[in-house]
């Protein structure tokens, strides 16, 4: 089987525009040219990639199936073009991210526009939020995740670490008390992600706790970082979150440290990861090279 690679660019930025057109004219393609393009790989592949109606365009089970693989394949081309000196190490098409939305607002947000001024061919479609898609049935080509690299599927490299802290309002803590042992967080009301398990905390002398909030005399479930934060400035109980978040909020004394020799002992940290199998695209390369010098090399928060 023989797969036209101009047809491969074709589909995959009209699956991103839903717009065949749309994406043959940043192509270089006439209308007519995109329809028939589309139509010979869909021949090729045996397969209907793209549902057309009068009124819209969208992806076909079939077609959501072969897009990563898509997206793969040009990579690849990209990459041997490269190797052989006859490629552009250009960033050039759509970069798909994902992001927690909370730090992207925070962090990355600020500073896409100077990215995007360096590469002005270059598209990003962000997904922020902090609900984890899978990358590769999403066909994103990079995610920040604040979780422990488990995924032997993944690769990542390293943005910053994500020490975990627990805080309070000043006010709270007068009405409610200070705790002084991980054990006193049972008589409190704990703030805490949706289908998070109990959190380890650990001091420096490796002494152990942990902050569940089912054995808390009260607790407030939020599925959203930014919601999270908010609930605990507005005085609901305590929460575990990431210094990148409340940083500010602690120097203001809006929020104060409880416990504050104990940290999340789990080694979290802020990874850019993309799929093992992926080629590192020139778009994908130069996202990450920004983000870590960006953030990373000296991270706000720090």
């Amino acid at each position: 089987m023989s797969i036209d690679t101009d047809g491969l660019r074709l589909f995959i930025l009209a699956a991103d525009l839903l717009n065949i057109s749309a994406a043959g004219r940043r192509l270089g393609m006439a209308p007519a040219v995109s329809s028939a393009k589309l139509a010979k790989l869909e021949h090729s592949v045996g397969a209907e990639l793209l549902h057309r109606t009068t009124r819209k365009v969208s992806l076909s089970l079939e077609g959501a199936d072969f897009l990563p693989f898509a997206r793969e394949m040009i990579a690849q081309e990209e990459a041997a073009l490269t190797a052989l000196g006859k490629g552009t190490a250009k960033a050039t098409g759509t970069l798909r991210f994902t992001a927690p939305s909370t730090f992207a607002q925070l962090y990355i947000a600020p500073i896409l526009p100077k990215f995007l001024d360096q590469h002005p061919d270059l598209t990003l479609d962000l997904r922020l939020s902090d609900v984890q898609f899978d990358l590769i049935e999403g066909s994103y080509d990079l995610a920040l995740r604040n979780a422990p690299l488990l995924d032997t599927s993944l690769k990542g490299r390293k943005l910053a670490d994500d020490k975990r802290i627990l805080c309070a309002t000043p006010s709270y803590l007068d009405a409610h008390g200070t705790p002084e042992t991980p054990s006193d967080l049972s008589s409190h009301k704990l703030i805490a992600f949706r289908h998070v398990r109990p959190r380890p905390l650990k001091n420096a002398e490796g002494e152990i706790g942990v902050f569940d909030p089912d054995t808390a005399s009260g607790q407030l479930i939020i599925d959203d970082g930014l919601s999270l934060k908010r609930a605990t400035l507005a005085g609901a109980g305590i929460s575990l979150n990431s210094f990148w978040s409340v940083h500010t909020e602690l120097a203001s004394g809006q929020l104060k440290r409880v416990l504050p020799e104990y940290t999340g002992a789990e080694d979290n940290v802020l990874w850019l990861i993309y799929p093992k199998s992926n080629v590192l695209s020139p778009k994908v390369r130069v996202f990450m090279d920004f983000l870590i010098a960006e953030i990373g090399k000296a991270p706000p928060w720090e």
